[in-house]
C-alpha cells in the first residue's frame, strides 16, 4: 500500500468566519498602520531610487565580492552593491565587475574625490585592477523610476481587478483587490519598519506578489462558484466556508512547498537576493492568508447574486460570466 503524506485532513470543516472581528479586523488595523508607518518612517530607498554612481571595474585576478566589500567598508559610504559581470566574450584572464554606490547625503552625485578614494581602497586589494568606466544616476532619474515602479504595480493591480470582474462578478473583483491592497501595504509596511533596502528587485518582488496571491484567491473563487451552481439554497456563508475547506490541502501543499524554496533561497541565497526573497517570503505568507480570511470576507458583507436566471426560482445559480474559461 502506497504511503500518503497528509498535511490536511482530507475533509475539513473548520468555521473559518468564527474569528472574523480578529481576523478581518486586524488584517484592516495591520494595513492601516503600515499605511502610517511607511508615511512617517518612509523607505530606505536603494541605488536605483535615491540616486548613486556604478563604477565598472576590471582585472586579472578572480572578483571576490566578500574582499571587495570589505576593502570598502571604512569609507562608510551606506548603500554598495558589489555585482560580477559574465559575458561570454570576455578573456579566460578578464574579470569585470561592477560597484554601484549610493548618493551621499546632500550631495547631487558622488564627488570625484570619493571616487578616487574608492578606486584606491580597491587598488590597494588588487594593484592589477582597472576602472574601465564609471556613471552616474543622479536625481530626475532616480525619481522617473519611482514614477514607473508605482505605475507598474497600479497597472498590474488594474489589469487583475478586470479580469477577475469578467471572470467571476464585481464582488469578486472587489475582494480580489482589497486583498492585494493588503499584501502590498504589508510588504511595504515591514520594509518600512525594519528599514530594509527598497529597490527596483523589490518592486520585482511585489509584482510577483501579485500573480501568486490572486492564483490563490482565483483558485478559492473558481469553487466557491461552483459550489454557488450546486448548492443554491445554502447559505451564502456557509458556502464560503464549504469552498475554502474543500482547497484548503491544496493552499497549504502549494504554499508549503514555495516557502521550502524561499527559505533555503533566504538562508544559503546571498546578500544580493535576500532583499527579493524576504520579499516573496513574506508575501507568499500573506497572499495565502488573505485568499482564506480577506478577500471572501469582502465576498460576503458585499453580497453574491445566486440566480442569474429571469425564473426567481429553481433558475440556474452561479454567476454572471460563470461561461467564461480562462
Amino acid at each position: 500500500m502506497a504511503f500518503r503524506l497528509r498535511l490536511v485532513p482530507e475533509k475539513t470543516n473548520i468555521d473559518f468566519f468564527r474569528w472574523a472581528p480578529v481576523t478581518f479586523g486586524g488584517s484592516v488595523a495591520l494595513v492601516v498602520a503600515a499605511i502610517i508607518l511607511t508615511f512617517f518612517m518612509g523607505l530606505n530607498f536603494g541605488i536605483d531610487f535615491r540616486g548613486g554612481t556604478t563604477i565598472r571595474t576590471e582585472s586579472t585576478r578572480a572578483v571576490d565580492v566578500g574582499a571587495y566589500r570589505q576593502a570598502l567598508s571604512p569609507l562608510n559610504l551606506g548603500d554598495v552593491t558589489i555585482t560580477e559581470v559574465f559575458d561570454p566574450t570576455f578573456r579566460e584572464d578578464q574579470h569585470v565587475a561592477q560597484v554601484r554606490i549610493q548618493a551621499q547625503e546632500g550631495d547631487e552625485a558622488i564627488t570625484p574625490e570619493t571616487i578616487a578614494s574608492v578606486e584606491a581602497a580597491l587598488q590597494a586589494y588588487d594593484p592589477a585592477i582597472t576602472f574601465p568606466s564609471v556613471e552616474s544616476v543622479g536625481p530626475k532619474v532616480s525619481g522617473e523610476l519611482i514614477k514607473t515602479a508605482v505605475y507598474s504595480v497600479l497597472a498590474a493591480t488594474l489589469a487583475i481587478c478586470g479580469y477577475i470582474w469578467l471572470r467571476f462578478e464585481w464582488q469578486f473583483s472587489v475582494g480580489a483587490v482589497v486583498a492585494l491592497i493588503h499584501d502590498i501595504a504589508l510588504t511595504i509596511g515591514i520594509f518600512s519598519l525594519f528599514q530594509l533596502k527598497f529597490d527596483l528587485t523589490i518592486i520585482a518582488a511585489l509584482l510577483t506578489i501579485l500573480g501568486y496571491s490572486i492564483n490563490d484567491t482565483v483558485v478559492v473563487f473558481d469553487r466557491l462558484r461552483e459550489n454557488l451552481i450546486k448548492y443554491k439554497s445554502m447559505p451564502l456563508r456557509d458556502v464560503m466556508n464549504l469552498s475554502v475547506n474543500e482547497t484548503l490541502s491544496r493552499t497549504v501543499l502549494t504554499s508549503g512547498t514555495t516557502l521550502i524554496a524561499l527559505i533555503a533561497l533566504l538562508v544559503f541565497g546571498g546578500d544580493v537576493i535576500r532583499g527579493f526573497v524576504f520579499a516573496m517570503t513574506w508575501g507568499v505568507i500573506v497572499g495565502t492568508y488573505s485568499s482564506v480570511y480577506v478577500a471572501k470576507n469582502v465576498v460576503l458583507m458585499l453580497g453574491v447574486k445566486r440566480d442569474w436566471g429571469k425564473k426567481p426560482e429553481g433558475g440556474p445559480g452561479g454567476t454572471q460570466f460563470a461561461d467564461i474559461d480562462a
